[in-house]
């Protein structure tokens, strides 16, 4: 007989999304470089702390951690003087994290780091606090503990199918438990990268690899953390090579990223019918490549382009060197915010795109043949959100992916102001549909974005009907900013 869900599992799960600056319950405790290892566990001691940052001068630039740990192995059994210098038996090359990001990244994190601390800090990068691992863990509970847990310690491929199917699982009881749309989707994403990374380190040990540094990336929905129940696979890889070294190396990963592309698929992840995966020579590109042909597509933007740039123009790090990503993405934001050609056409590529609201009747219907009288909720719904909020992140150099996150980076700059938030809810509602109607079809992909406007009770049609207002205000916004 199947456990019943924990009580507190519903806000167990929303706990694990709350930003780590909500964490932070006090002003954290540092020591500046020029300290000894007796004046900083004084302090450790006084303050009753298990760890101590070391900083500048200042105590606002974090530049290194020292630990009880720290203390017995590097202090204690090498028999060393406590007048050593603090900097000679730190950790140094901290792990930082901004407030905003969740305790369920910094879980992943730590997990895939083997970290106990990581340091939270501002755009400017001066210290904010510090979270541990025990102030996760109290966050948790058995189930996600369970979970993740089994994906860390899987070692075949039957394994890994086994942990697809629990987070299909988790996803559907969290659904039930009426779990909010924005905290279920980054769960899927988070869990669903969690099951990637295991599937790319066992496949790695299979493979002898170029010595390159190399990063494995997310695009699409998984790059947005908007994954659904229902969804296949994009992804690509980014690798440091030079012109005449670029076919070798990108020769020596393609297996690799074949035998990766088929164990997602084997674990519920169908191959991209499009291709967009990493295993095609055209994804597995050295960072001189993207760079090159992101240039293209925002320097001749014709329709394939500016196609491309709605999936690959949302790209994060996954697993690897997570630097050639995000130098990618800082040169990407830099060359399209002055491409203003380039965002004009794109924006006038989302308009055509439209909600589906009539002048009389309440919707209206693309005459689908297979699905008649249905709206397709991504299409029509969530994807005029999507592609106004990338237009604006590309146009004001808002560097996150994620499209709540996008347009609240974006609302002072366009002057969406409060309404931005009526927008995102807006958003969530129709994706929260998406999820239920998935949840109904019960793993049947067809017609998994397709409802019928009839099968909705009234509060849910109007709210509905209120949630495409809302795509057309952002795109109202579009054609005003770019004369449309």
């Amino acid at each position: 007989m199947e456990k019943p869900a924990h009580p507190s599992a519903k806000s167990d799960f929303q706990a694990m999304y709350s930003p780590l600056g909500s964490l932070i319950r006090r002003q954290p405790v540092t020591v500046p470089l020029d300290a000894t290892v007796r004046q900083a566990i004084r302090v450790m001691d006084e303050k009753r702390i298990g760890s101590i940052i070391v900083a500048d001068a200042g105590g606002k630039l974090p530049l290194g951690i020292f630990t009880l740990r720290d203390l017995l192995h590097r202090v204690a059994l090498p028999g060393c003087t406590l007048d050593l210098p603090i900097a000679a038996v730190m950790t140094a090359g901290v792990i930082t994290v901004k407030p905003n990001t969740t305790a369920y990244q910094a879980a992943l994190v730590m997990g895939s780091r083997g970290l106990r601390h990581l340091l939270v800090v501002d755009d400017a990068g001066e210290l904010l606090g510090i979270v541990s691992q025990n102030d996760l863990f109290a966050l948790q509970r058995s189930g996600l503990n369970d979970v993740t847990g089994n994906i860390r310690e899987a070692k075949d491929l039957a394994a890994l199918q086994t942990c697809a199917k629990d987070i299909r699982r988790m996803a559907d009881t969290m659904l039930g438990q009426g779990v909010a749309a924005e905290q279920l989707t980054h769960l899927i994403s988070t869990l669903n990268d969690l099951l990637t990374l295991r599937i790319v380190e066992l496949t790695h040990d299979e493979f002898e690899l170029p010595p390159v540094r190399w990063c494995w990336i997310a695009l699409g929905s998984e790059g947005r953390y908007e994954q659904t129940l229902s969804t296949d696979q994009d992804n690509g890889i980014i690798f440091d090579a030079d012109g005449r070294e670029a076919g070798e190396v990108r020769k020596s990963l393609l297996s690799f990223a074949d035998s990766v592309n088929r164990k997602l698929d084997a674990c519920g992840f169908p191959l991209c019918k499009g291709g967009i995966m990493a295993s095609n020579p055209e994804w597995c590109l050295s960072e001189e490549e993207w760079r090159s042909k992101f240039a293209r597509w925002i320097q001749s933007p014709e329709p394939k382009a500016l196609l491309n740039a709605s999936i690959f123009f949302d790209f994060r790090p996954l697993y690897g060197n997570e630097e050639l990503s995000h130098s990618l993405r800082d040169w990407l934001l830099a060359a399209s915010g002055k491409a203003t050609l380039f965002l004009r056409l794109m924006s006038e590529n989302a308009l055509q795109c439209q909600p589906p609201l009539g002048l009389i009747r309440d919707f209206t219907y693309d005459n689908n043949k297979d699905f008649p009288h249905t709206i397709d909720l991504k299409m029509h719904g969530s994807r005029p959100f999507v592609d106004a909020a990338r237009i604006f992140s590309l146009a004001y150099g808002v560097d996150v992916t994620s499209t709540a996150q996008r347009l609240r980076g974006a609302a002072e700059a366009t002057n969406l102001g409060a309404d931005v938030e009526a927008m995102i809810d807006g958003f969530y509602f129709i994706q929260l549909l998406r999820l239920r109607h998935q949840h109904d079809l019960n793993g049947n992909d067809a017609g998994a974005n397709r409802i019928d406007p009839d099968d909705l009770n009234e509060l849910d049609r109007h709210i509905l009907k209120e949630a495409f207002k809302q795509a057309r205000k952002l795109q109202d916004k579009l054609r005003l900013d770019y004369r449309l």
